[in-house]
């Protein structure tokens, strides 16, 4: 049985027309397809990193409050509505700052 298993393993590698001879000029990552993977491989960790990034961003934006000056808005809206003169709002709009 293991003789049989030999000259079996033989056979085959007699019947073989070449042994793995690939050199440098036939590696299959040197062609076309070789520089279409290693594109979309960097496009796909550039996506990658970049939802990384806007991810934290939008996390880190999360935990602010949106600062406006309601004091100031309040004052603008007043003097809008013509319930303060020019120099009122001026005078209010200078203690605010």
């Amino acid at each position: 049985m293991i003789g049989m298993m030999g000259w079996f393993t033989v056979g085959l590698l007699l019947v073989q027309e070449r042994a793995y001879d690939w050199g440098w000029g036939m590696h299959p990552m040197w062609g076309v397809w070789g520089i279409g993977m290693m594109l979309i491989m960097l496009l796909f960790w550039g996506l990658i990193i970049v939802a990384v990034v806007l991810g934290i961003r939008w996390l880190v934006s999360q935990g602010k409050e949106s600062r406006s000056d309601s004091a100031l808005e309040i004052l603008r809206q007043r003097y809008a509505r013509g319930e303060i003169n020019k120099e009122e709002f001026e005078a209010k709009k200078r203690d605010l700052i």
